[in-house]
Formats: C-alpha cells, sequence, structure tokens
C-alpha cells in the first residue's frame, strides 16, 4: 500500500509540474513544442550512444572470453597428447 501511495504521489507531482509549466512557459506552445522534440531528440541520440559504447565493450569482452577459452584448450590438448605419448 505504501508503494502504491508513492507512486500515485510521484505521478500527482509531475503532472502538477506539467501544468505549471504549460501556465508559465515563456515561449509560444510551438516553440515549447520544438524545444521538447529537438531535447528528445539530443538524449536519444546521447542514450544510442551509450548503448552502443556498452555493446561493443561487451563484444570486446566476449571475443577476449573466446580467446582464453581457445587458448586453454589447445593447451589442455597439448598436455594431454603430450602424456599420452
Amino acid at each position: 500500500m505504501k508503494t502504491s501511495n508513492t507512486i500515485l504521489g510521484i505521478i500527482g507531482a509531475a503532472a502538477a509540474g506539467a501544468l505549471l509549466g504549460v501556465l508559465f512557459a515563456p515561449d509560444k506552445g510551438s516553440k515549447t513544442r520544438q524545444k521538447i522534440a529537438d531535447k528528445s531528440k539530443d538524449y536519444k541520440d546521447e542514450f544510442k550512444g551509450k548503448l552502443d559504447n556498452i555493446v561493443s565493450t561487451g563484444k570486446d569482452l566476449m571475443n577476449q572470453g573466446k580467446a582464453k577459452y581457445n587458448n586453454a584448450k589447445a593447451e589442455v590438448s597439448d598436455g594431454i597428447e603430450h602424456v599420452t605419448n
């Protein structure tokens, strides 16, 4: 029950802030909408760049892991071959 009250409070505060923002906005609606669209695009581009960086880092780590696995596998195979001969 406490969590739902907190969520409702947050939603209510956001709605009140949006209403006050519209009422006291210094620019015309079209300018405000354009600013919002521009800022949204900026945030989207920033998020995409960070996500691409995370994916690239993940791929690099995965490739490093595969290389270590293949090296260890080759060493074990060589060791087994050496012991059996």
